[in-house]
């Protein structure tokens, strides 16, 4: 039977990505990447928002990649596993780049003034474009990360022979309380200086997490039983969070790797994973919908979020509430529109999306 509640935490987590990208673009907390304040506000406490959800939206959604990666390895070979997620994930954040998402990278140069500076100098265009394409991997990074940790599981996997995956089953729930501590040391090692988002080893654990103990049915059930004290233990983590650190750059050191960030991302993705398996295990017409169409939002929606701060926040032409409600409408026409297109058109599907001569499911 499908597990229905995988593909409805994906797309709840992908459309809360959305939004939080809209107030990341135009956060006052000094988080880089975005234009910043266009208001005149002294505080924006609507910026909570990007506290709240933080810590725990991207380890969610590699728990639940490490969760499919089980699905998937128990009916296929290692050789089919690993032939998909590199048509998946590495072909569209490498030659997609050249493809198309180096428009990605041009709208987010031409934000931070970039792209008119290397014009002005008179770099060469072919060094311009490649520069772009660098730029250009936007939220991609998520993919390249998933494709490296498929890569080391196939390894892992021909050492382990299937003796973690016996004992993953077996996972009583204090110990599975206690794996925040490895969640916890992971946080402190294998994180890029310049790209925050590059947590090679903090995200990695919980696609393992994910792989070797979520996976299990008889976790998941002991999960179930203690959902609803998870999620009111999660609320109060994120609250607690957001008191201790509003108003400083969240994204970077040290706040994320201190312990308070740890355990409100593994609560937060605790409570999301078990809540889910147990109030929300299945599936309508709308929901499948909304599933079928959550990654090309995820991969396009960025792009319509940053032309909106490009082309109509940053000259101010429109009030700062308009650019919000604009930004988050193109979020969605951009995501769902250019997946629309882009999946309908040969070889740009292959490149850009992943997808081979038809739509895979």
């Amino acid at each position: 039977m499908r597990k229905h509640y995988l593909d409805n935490i994906r797309w709840i987590t992908v459309i809360i990505v959305v939004i939080y990208h809209v107030f990341y673009m135009y956060n006052a907390e000094g988080v880089l990447g975005g234009i910043g304040r266009i208001t005149d506000l002294p505080v924006q406490y609507y910026d909570i928002f990007q506290y709240l959800v933080y810590p725990w939206f991207m380890p969610i959604l590699f728990i639940v990649s490490g969760i499919s990666a089980r699905i998937y390895l128990d009916k296929h070979s290692g050789k089919e596993f690993l032939k998909s997620r590199t048509l998946k994930l590495l072909v569209p954040s490498t030659i997609g780049l050249f493809v198309f998402q180096f428009v990605q990278g041009y709208v987010s140069m031409s934000i931070g003034g970039g792209f008119e500076g290397l014009v002005a100098e008179g770099v060469p265009k072919p060094i311009i474009y490649f520069i772009m394409v660098l730029s250009g991997s936007g939220v991609l990074w998520f993919m390249h990360l998933l494709w490296v940790y498929c890569v080391m599981l196939l390894l892992i996997r021909k050492v382990e022979k299937g003796k973690l995956l016996k004992a993953g089953e077996k996972t009583p729930l204090w110990l599975i309380m206690l794996f925040v501590l490895p969640v916890w040391g992971a946080a402190q090692i294998l994180n890029t200086p310049i790209v925050s988002v590059y947590r090679f080893a903090f995200y990695f654990v919980f696609f393992i997490l994910g792989f070797y103990i979520f996976s299990n049915d008889a976790v998941i059930d002991r999960l179930k039983r203690i959902s609803v004290p998870l999620i009111l233990i999660a609320v109060t983590l994120c609250v607690i969070f957001t008191v201790f650190y509003f108003g400083e750059n969240y994204a970077d050191k040290p706040i994320n790797r201190g312990f308070l960030f740890v355990l409100d991302a593994y609560a937060g993705s605790l409570a999301m994973l078990s809540g889910m398996a147990r109030f929300g295990d299945f599936s309508n017409a709308f929901m499948k919908w909304m599933s079928d169409h959550s990654f090309g939002l995820y991969v396009f929606h960025y792009l319509g979020i940053s032309s909106v701060a490009l082309f109509i926040a940053k000259p101010k032409l429109a009030p700062a509430v308009v650019c919000y409600l604009l930004s988050l409408v193109a979020g969605f026409l951009f995501g769902y529109g250019l997946y629309a297109i882009i999946s309908r058109i040969p070889f740009f599907r292959w490149a850009v999306l992943g997808i081979k001569k038809k739509k895979e499911k």
